[in-house]
């Protein structure tokens, strides 16, 4: 009887002490939760899972404009096949180190006092100062930067222009290659199509039968200093106004 007893009073406790815990449990279950915050921009986690495949894992992509100011461009016809060239107003181009100094304003395109018997149409190439004259007539010439040949390459004389190229093609000659190749360790193609990356640039001008040219460059930072095998370099925007100003059969005075 006593454990019977026992039995019953230990059922009847657990039961009191169950009933007196539901509703504390039923409350903490179906009660009042905080507010759920969500983030003002739900889109955030989505993009930020569009990386590009070089980015690093959890990094964030940075998207600049390589657009540079129209403003500050000169846009050049070239020969189909071959990407635009871009060249900056202040005649930097896109190989050009960036170590390099800006161009002498002193060598840029203006006109000039020039009093001279010659023709206007007449070019005339001062290698000691590194000008050029186009003459206009009336003691007047436009007058552009250069860059001319390097000790031991310099001439001078009177041709007239045989031939006129846009973006024209590069042969270099093979005692030239010979030379690079011994003297300086470069290894110089036999033929380069013209364009962007062609030493003669945007336009060149033959000399008469010789091997000399008024062209154009792709590291204007040169002109004004002696840096070529004889040729006379300008900018690319020069050689393209001079292109269209002078006509074959010109003359050429080199002093």
């Amino acid at each position: 009887m006593k454990h019977l007893a026992l039995m019953m009073a230990t059922g009847l406790a657990a039961g009191l002490l169950a009933h007196s815990l539901t509703p504390a449990a039923a409350g903490e279950r179906y009660g009042q939760r905080p507010p759920v915050v969500l983030s003002p921009d739900l889109s955030a986690p989505w993009v930020l899972q569009l990386r590009s495949p070089a980015a690093p894992r959890g990094g964030t992509v940075v998207y600049r404009s390589t657009r540079q100011p129209a403003a500050r461009q000169v846009m050049y016809q070239r020969p189909r096949g071959v990407a635009p060239q871009r060249v900056a107003a202040a005649g930097t181009a896109r190989s050009k180190p960036a170590a390099q100094p800006q161009i002498d304003q002193r060598f840029l395109p203006q006109m000039v006092r020039y009093d001279s018997a010659e023709k206007p149409g007449t070019i005339v190439i001062d290698t000691n100062n590194k000008y050029l004259y186009y003459v206009t007539g009336n003691g007047q010439a436009r007058r552009y930067g250069v860059g001319v040949g390097k000790p031991g390459f310099e001439w001078a004389g009177t041709h007239r222009i045989t031939r006129k190229a846009e973006w024209p093609q590069w042969n270099p000659p093979a005692e030239m290659i010979t030379r690079v190749r011994l003297n300086e360790g470069r290894i110089l193609p036999t033929h380069m199509e013209g364009g962007p990356d062609n030493p003669l640039g945007a336009r060149a001008m033959y000399l008469g039968s010789t091997l000399y040219r008024i062209h154009g460059t792709n590291a204007p930072w040169t002109i004004g200093q002696a840096v070529s095998s004889g040729c006379i370099r300008m900018r690319n925007e020069d050689v393209v106004d001079l292109y269209e100003r002078a006509s074959v059969g010109a003359k050429v005075i080199v002093i």
